[in-house]
């Protein structure tokens, strides 16, 4: 007889890991990229991006409790399920991520000098290409208007599932692969 076992992901909300930083038990992980950690992170957070997520650099101890934390709680479930997939039986994440952090007023580590937050810099080159195409297709050729709605498929599909291919190709850039400066 085999026994299965069932993995649950906890939640914590903000006033409860804050507590939870006092003790010594605890690691936590944000699974943020590494601009996004550069620019600002709950202290003593553990960076592990979960674009590069390896379950083996996260010690699994029975005394250490793993809190993992994203921008929203997407992110850190994600890389809970990846966790999980490794063995691990028991994982928490930060409800609300950061943004929730920060809506308590609970202190973060600013670097202003980091890279700007990838979310902006995919707002500035998917507006551009938009902007750009869209005039050239006035000006040029229409044909240049496709480059328009490929961009604007392409958010939909990034914000229906959470997912942006650009984000992912500006992450790779050597810049944002800084976590300090």
């Amino acid at each position: 007889m085999t026994t299965s076992h069932i993995h649950k992901l906890q939640t914590v909300d903000a006033p409860t890991l804050k507590q939870l930083l006092k003790q010594e038990n605890i690691i936590l992980i944000d699974v943020r990229e590494p601009s996004e950690y550069a620019r600002e992170h709950i202290i003593g957070a553990k960076l592990i991006s979960l674009s590069k997520f390896d379950p083996r650099k996260v010690p699994q101890n029975q005394d250490t409790q793993v809190i993992l934390y994203c921008n929203s709680g997407n992110r850190s479930k994600m890389a809970a399920q990846k966790l999980f997939d490794a063995g691990f039986t028991e994982v928490t994440h930060l409800d609300g991520g950061i943004a929730a952090w920060k809506a308590a007023s609970y202190p973060t580590t600013i670097n202003q000098q980091a890279p700007i937050s990838l979310i902006r810099q995919v707002q500035i080159v998917a507006g551009s290409l938009v902007f750009t195409s869209t005039s050239l297709g006035v000006l040029v050729s229409p044909w240049f208007l496709l480059l328009s709605g490929f961009v604007g498929a392409g958010l939909i599909f990034a914000g229906i599932t959470d997912t942006c291919a650009l984000g992912m190709l500006l992450a790779k850039l050597p810049y944002n692969q800084r976590s300090s400066v």
